[in-house]
């Protein structure tokens, strides 16, 4: 866990999304506010969804699959890199990090006003050989993008 991140559903009673503390929050006063949901359309984030869809290391790195006491800090360094590796487009953020459609459905709280979070969408959502404007649509269909 680093400061500023909880890796934990939020047991807000509004459900499925990201949610960010009040000023004064703690374990008896839940995470209550909303982030907003927006989506933004980009080949090259839609490539790594594929990525992600078709090279189990390369998730694992992003969500933790097979890791899943990956600290947060690895999870925040793995999507910066992903995110300035892009070819023509890099993104630098100064923490972004990517959570499953899971993770997402249960809750996810944040107290840093500067975490951009991406969801990445379940693999089983996509079929097909043309995996990136799969990735494409779904990132259009928010909350299901990177």
């Amino acid at each position: 866990m680093t400061e500023g991140l909880i890796m934990a559903p939020h047991g807000n009673p509004a459900g499925r999304g990201i949610f960010k503390h009040k000023p004064g929050s703690n374990a008896g006063n839940k995470a209550d506010v909303k982030v907003a949901d927006f989506s933004y359309q980009n080949d090259e984030l839609a490539a790594l969804i594929a990525k992600a869809w078709t090279n189990a290391g390369f998730r694992d790195g992003l969500v933790g699959d097979a890791t899943p006491n990956l600290p947060i800090a690895q999870r925040i360094a793995n999507a910066q890199s992903a995110l300035q590796g892009l070819p023509i487009h890099p993104i630098s953020l100064a923490s972004p990090i990517v959570i499953t459609e899971d993770e997402y459905n249960d809750g996810w709280e944040l107290d840093d006003d500067d975490t951009v979070v991406f969801v990445l969408p379940n693999a089983s959502r996509q079929s097909g050989t043309n995996l990136v404007e799969t990735a494409k649509m779904l990132m259009a269909c928010v909350p299901n993008g990177i």
